[in-house]
């Protein structure tokens, strides 16, 4: 539940006809891509000049034989609703976008926004940063979402999230005090190409991504190693406290997901 009046200014609004007078615009102090908006209003801020890229066709979900690629613009609703993402990934993107805030916020609220920001309640940066993901940055180029997590905030604009269709198998759950409020802990475990990864986000700092560094998965998945994994990933990952959560009560809801959610990547393998 979002909570709190904030005030936002605007002094000149821009709708870019390119990606190029986009990014120019965007290098002067005060300046600000607007996205969709959302996540922008939960501060206050002056803003001296709004950059709109509503115009440059970047709303758009296009699916390749081996990768999707999606547009910065496009709505956190149209990736809820996406056949061909929610089919290669089990479900696990609509089960991270579906409890966020509304259906009319999820229609306004783009792609590009949630990811730029790097918010540490981030449901959808916790969920792609299991998978092969890649940003797509109109200056700096293609970066691993892995790496671009923990970049600090610069002047580059993204203009795609690119998922590559690598064989695997997604999960995704989170914990919230009410359902459209924000996570109290978010994890998306997964399998791709053979490798296990677990991302938690809302820790409350932005999400991490955890390897088998361990290899306590190296016998594949079983109730003993899926526990002893998600003990493992609940010591590793820093947790902290907040007016949700506190830093205990959510290094136990790591362990209990991440062994739910290795438990159900486990039944699916089978399943295949």
């Amino acid at each position: 539940m979002l909570k709190g009046v904030f005030m936002v200014t605007i002094q000149n609004y821009v709708r870019a006809q390119s990606i190029d007078e986009a990014y120019e615009l965007n290098q002067k102090k005060g300046s600000c891509i607007i996205g969709g908006m959302l996540w922008t209003k939960m501060q206050d801020r002056l803003i001296q000049t709004a950059i709109d890229m509503c115009d440059l066709g970047l709303d758009t979900i296009e699916e390749k034989d081996d990768e999707f690629i999606i547009g910065a613009m496009t709505s956190l609703r149209q990736i809820e609703l996406h056949d061909g993402l929610n089919k290669y990934t089990h479900g696990a993107v609509c089960e991270a976008v579906k409890d966020i805030v509304g259906v009319q916020f999820r229609n306004l609220a783009t792609i590009g926004g949630s990811i730029w920001g790097r918010f540490g309640f981030s449901d959808i940066l916790t969920v792609f940063l299991a998978m092969d993901a890649f940003v797509e940055l109109y200056h700096g180029g293609m970066i691993p979402l892995r790496e671009f997590v923990n970049m600090k905030q610069d002047r580059d604009v993204i203009v795609h999230l690119i998922i590559r269709k690598t064989p695997g198998v997604f999960a995704y759950a989170s914990v919230r005090n009410q359902r459209t409020d924000f996570p109290v802990i978010a994890c998306s475990a997964s399998c791709v190409d053979g490798e296990y990864r677990l991302a938690v986000g809302a820790r409350p700092g932005r999400a991490m991504l955890v390897l088998d560094e361990e290899g306590l998965l190296t016998e594949g998945l079983s109730d003993e190693t899926e526990k002893a994994f998600a003990s493992w990933v609940s010591d590793k990952v820093p947790v902290g406290s907040n007016h949700r959560a506190g830093a205990e009560y959510r290094s136990r809801l790591i362990r209990v997901l991440g062994q739910r959610l290795l438990k159900k990547i486990e039944e699916e393998q089978q399943w295949k």
